[in-house]
């Protein structure tokens, strides 16, 4: 009976996945056919047109979950809805705010004046977007969240380095490409880390959290305000709207005071319906998430579209004025293309990822991912300030591993002091070193460090506890995750070399 309910679910799974092909090789299909109806009779635009949607339908499925993987895993957003969120708002960002001229070689990685001929131009950028595209597929069929960007990037590298040689590359921009490997996940995952301690101490660790609550959460809500609005006017409207950081942070503090005064007056009227425990406390940054999954995805979409439809637009640019330029525009059908592509990909294959940022690497719950979300905004602020080239996939991952870590080291903190308790008051019977036990668990955070400060003054040599830690991240995942960053550059730069090499020995 078993055996028959397993085969019937693995025929079930078997026929979806089939589904999913059909679907995602259809999309494909109907770009090349509305690029021939249309009468773009290059064959290197439309065959450039299919791998830009391939490339597309690959960031929604990997890159949008980071975006909504931490609303999904701490049930602000049902799978569903996140689904349907995310795509709305990557395709108005990526539609709305994408702009109309995009750089046509990512980041500045490689000199295009070095590029004479505008055939091995568009050979180049067909390599590295189809060795992006391929790897984005095969880190999310392994449920790795990677890089985009810097997929695309190792992308243009590798085929750059095929096409002109070593001296074509700008090693320094490489450098601090690399460099970003382990800023943007370091970065990301100690201001998450120190999101959530002050959650804990301030609201959590008291005894009235409700009180507590009144006072710190329209706060840390105007916070997000102010950092969330200067996010989305720096980068999701920077293609429609030049500021300065200066005029950003003013008009995100405009609204982050509006947002403190109206949180400050809702939460005073719903504590009066609150119980005083975490579970009402994390009820009160539900809605907060759903706005900023919104607007991280909106913002994504109007940025990381680009690694999609750049290099589509590079080639279009190229054919269309027999040259390579710097710039080039990106025509609506091509913009298009990126939105749908991106959308499909997310409603098709992007529940792995969600799964996997959301709920694998550590359990998350509304404040844990308040703390995430918070890291992505402010890291990418920061970083964009310094010129620091890092990854909102790094950022959101490393924020996800901190707050899990920093839960690691309070548990055992906690379980350490636990167990002097028990040991001071070991001489007594079981029932009353349990209740000693108890109200050390009820206490507050700082008669918790009182009680173990007073124990270890009345013994001179208090013992040290080994403990076996708990482990509340998922080493493996860790290990596949950073193992995927890492090779990321590397493998879409030789990937990316070697069809360059095969479309060259082709049309040769």
């Amino acid at each position: 009976m078993l055996k028959n309910v397993s085969k019937s679910a693995n025929n079930n799974e078997n026929q979806h996945d089939f589904l999913r092909f059909i679907l995602a090789v259809s999309f494909i299909l109907a770009i090349l056919l509305y690029t021939y109806i249309v009468g773009f009779v290059s064959i290197e635009l439309m065959i450039a047109a299919a791998i830009g949607g391939y490339m597309a339908i690959n960031i929604g499925a990997n890159d949008v979950a980071n975006n909504v993987g931490p609303a999904v895993g701490s049930k602000a957003l049902t799978l569903g809805a996140a689904i349907v969120l995310a795509a709305v708002f990557e395709s108005a960002g990526a539609v709305l705010a994408g702009g109309n001229v995009i750089s046509t070689i990512k980041k500045g990685i490689i000199d295009p004046s070095m590029i004479a001929d505008p055939a091995v131009f568009i050979w180049l950028m067909m390599a590295a977007l189809l060795a992006g595209s391929i790897w984005l597929n095969l880190a999310t069929a392994f449920g790795a969240p990677v890089s985009t960007t810097h997929s695309i990037v190792g992308g243009v590298l590798g085929a750059g380095i095929a096409a002109g040689g070593l001296d074509i590359a700008n090693w320094s921009k490489m450098s601090s490409i690399v460099a970003s490997w382990i800023i943007s996940p370091l970065l990301g995952g100690l201001i998450a880390a120190l999101f959530l301690y002050w959650i804990k101490r301030s609201i959590t660790y008291r005894a009235d959290k409700i009180a507590s609550s009144k006072r710190w959460v329209p706060v840390l809500i105007a916070i997000m305000a102010w950092s969330f609005s200067t996010y989305l006017v720096l980068k999701g409207l920077k293609k429609l709207w030049k500021v300065d950081i200066y005029s950003a942070l003013g008009i995100g503090l405009v609204i982050a005071v509006l947002i403190f005064f109206y949180m400050r007056s809702l939460i005073e009227k719903r504590s009066a319906n609150m119980s005083n425990d975490k579970e009402s406390v994390n009820k009160l940054f539900t809605v907060p998430l759903i706005f900023a999954a919104a607007l991280l995805s909106f913002a994504h979409g109007a940025n990381d579209v680009a690694n999609a439809i750049g290099p589509l637009a590079a080639i279009n640019d190229a054919i269309q004025s027999g040259g390579v330029n710097s710039k080039a525009e990106i025509p609506l059908w091509i913009m298009v293309i990126g939105a749908l592509g991106i959308a499909l990909g997310l409603a098709l294959y992007g529940p792995k990822l969600i799964r996997t940022v959301g709920h694998e690497i550590t359990d998350l719950n509304q404040m844990r991912s308040f703390s995430v979300v918070m890291a992505a905004a402010i890291t990418v602020i920061i970083a964009s300030q310094l010129g620091l080239p890092v990854s909102s996939t790094h950022i959101a991952v490393g924020g996800i591993f901190g707050i899990g870590f920093l839960r690691e080291h309070l548990k055992a903190k906690h379980n350490k002091h636990v167990h002097e308790v028990k040991h001071h008051h070991s001489h007594l019977d079981d029932n009353t070193v349990d209740m000693h036990v108890n109200d050390y668990d009820k206490s507050t955070y700082r008669n918790k460090v009182e009680t173990i400060s007073d124990i270890r003054k009345k013994r001179k040599h208090h013992p040290i506890f080994q403990l076996e830690k708990q482990h509340l991240v998922k080493r493996e995942l860790v290990l596949k995750i950073a193992a995927a960053w890492i090779i990321t550059v590397p493998a879409t730069g030789f990937m990316a070399a070697a069809i360059f090499f095969i479309i060259k020995a082709v049309q040769s």
